[in-house]
């Protein structure tokens, strides 16, 4: 019998940022940041234990996205899993930053999307263009277009 390697299932995407750790790490955890880049967080605290929500509506379906941070290590890792309420599955995703001069190597995991209801919504390929849209467009622009505002 095989065994099942979950990371081979894991979305991963690599991107690296002209700015610096420190303000790469302030846009992945300062809700009022993630409002503009990523999604209206009502609150968000980069603490173990902290809980999260937020809705999505994409093709006319509300996804009720359940949270909680699980891994907090300043300007170098921040992982929190994820899952949908009313849905079986559950996930995790993590962020690594790496630094590399004034830039910023940037390493997102999603891991136990396999876990999700195996409809086309859940289909590994939606999730590998939410996370490349979400990070190589959204992340990148808002980082690099506030750290060339700072010089």
């Amino acid at each position: 019998m095989a065994t099942k390697n979950n990371l081979a299932e894991a979305v991963v995407i690599e991107r690296t940022f002209n700015a610096p750790v420190a303000r790469v790490w302030k846009a992945l955890t300062d809700a009022s940041e993630m409002r503009i880049w990523y999604f209206d967080l009502k609150e968000f605290k980069p603490e173990p234990g902290f809980e999260f929500e937020f809705t999505v509506e994409h093709e006319r379906v509300r996804y009720h996205h359940l949270c909680k941070v699980t891994e907090v290590i300043p300007q170098k890792k921040l992982a929190y899993t994820w899952r949908y309420q009313g849905q079986e599955g559950d996930s995790l995703v993590t962020f690594e930053l790496f630094a590399d001069g004034d830039k910023t190597r940037l390493k997102l995991t999603h891991e136990g999307i396999e876990t999700f209801p195996k409809t086309p919504a859940y289909a590994r390929k939606n999730f590998e263009a939410g996370w490349t849209e979400i990070i190589g467009s959204s992340l990148k622009q808002f980082v690099e277009k506030t750290e060339k505002a700072k010089s």
